[in-house]
């Protein structure tokens, strides 16, 4: 039979004699541990042990030094970081773009919208180089192959920009790569040497599923021109097409009359990091592209100019001030679009 034990007096060493004194009983967190174990509810902070010296590894004489890890993308190439130019603050503020402080910013805002406000009205009147050829051309699939040629490959911005095109060109009929490797590539090019063969590859079999490059740039004859732009751009995401190129190839096709196709967005969305979206958010002080958008369209209204003129204006407005890249126009900025938009940001008339 088990003895009887008092629940006041002490038992084991306490019992034999020895002093004993209580402490107090250990208390579980909600985490289910110990309270005094627990990161999170433990009163004091963790500390990392500190490694033992003897497991530091000793530097051996002559043993070569171990190279840095250099900063990468995840596609394994250097990740290069650019500043942008920005001009000193001198008290600069509108509504149309909060998030510029300084006036030469924006009045070079300006005129970067002006002269790509005149080049998409040059596409459509006189369009420059080999813009005119594909704008006379009776063979529609021709006509949209240079498109998109002129958009893969880019202009360059010297004496003769449609050098490099030309010699990479080969006939749509005939199914051959363009031979581009070491050609002269414009500044906006989205050619890749080892991607090259995957580009062309899927764009021709994305127009054979429509029956044409010209089919499936149109898509369904009732769609409007802004839902054909929308649907067409979605459908030209490709191995090794970005969003510029996919964005001038359906401007050219729109403006040089092979597609009913208004560009009206310049799909920021697919391209965070792309230079029109980074300069899109220093601009108009934020990144969501739904207010993106609307205030791209509150811009271009004030300036009288269409929203696809902002893709290039952006994307040079994101450069030197001395480092317009013109995509083969000869077209000067246009003034009335200059002027209006000068005052809807309140800035003195240009000189």
């Amino acid at each position: 039979m088990r003895a009887w034990t008092d629940p006041g007096q002490p038992v084991g060493p306490a019992a034999r004699g020895r002093s004993y004194t209580p402490g107090p009983l250990p208390t579980f967190c909600r985490h289910n541990r110990f309270a005094e174990n627990c990161p999170i509810c433990s009163r004091k902070p963790r500390t990392q042990p500190s490694s033992p010296a003897s497991t530091r590894r000793e530097k051996r004489p002559g043993a070569p030094a171990k190279p840095k890890r250099s900063s990468t993308s995840r596609g394994g190439g250097t990740l290069v970081v650019k500043r942008m130019a920005r001009a000193a603050d001198d008290g600069f503020a509108s509504d149309l773009v909060p998030g510029l402080r300084a006036s030469a910013d924006a009045a070079r805002l300006a005129d970067e919208i002006a002269f790509s406000a005149a080049r998409l009205e040059e596409l459509e009147v006189a369009p420059p180089g080999l813009l005119a050829e594909i704008a006379g051309l009776e063979d529609r699939e021709e006509a949209a192959w240079l498109c998109f040629l002129v958009a893969w490959l880019a202009p360059t911005e010297d004496d003769d920009p449609w050098a490099g095109i030309r010699a990479a060109r080969v006939p749509w009929a005939t199914g051959e790569l363009p031979t581009a490797g070491g050609v002269a590539l414009g500044e906006r090019t989205a050619f890749d040497p080892k991607r090259a063969e995957a580009t062309v590859a899927a764009y021709r079999g994305w127009a054979a599923k429509a029956g044409g490059q010209v089919a499936a740039l149109t898509g369904e004859p009732s769609w409007e021109p802004q839902r054909r732009f929308d649907r067409a751009f979605e459908r030209l995401a490709l191995p090794g097409l970005h969003r510029a190129a996919r964005f001038e190839l359906l401007l050219l096709a729109s403006r040089l009359g092979l597609v009913e196709a208004e560009p009206w967005s310049l799909e920021l969305r697919t391209a965070p990091a792309d230079p029109v979206a980074v300069a899109a958010k220093r601009i108009f002080g934020i990144g969501d592209v739904v207010l993106l958008d609307r205030r791209i369209h509150e811009l271009a209204a004030a300036a009288g100019a269409p929203v696809a003129g902002l893709d290039l204006a952006l994307f040079n407005w994101s450069r030197q001030p001395d480092q317009r890249v013109r995509a083969g126009s000869q077209a000067e900025p246009d003034a009335g679009v200059r002027e209006r938009l000068r005052a809807a940001l309140r800035l003195a008339p240009a000189d």
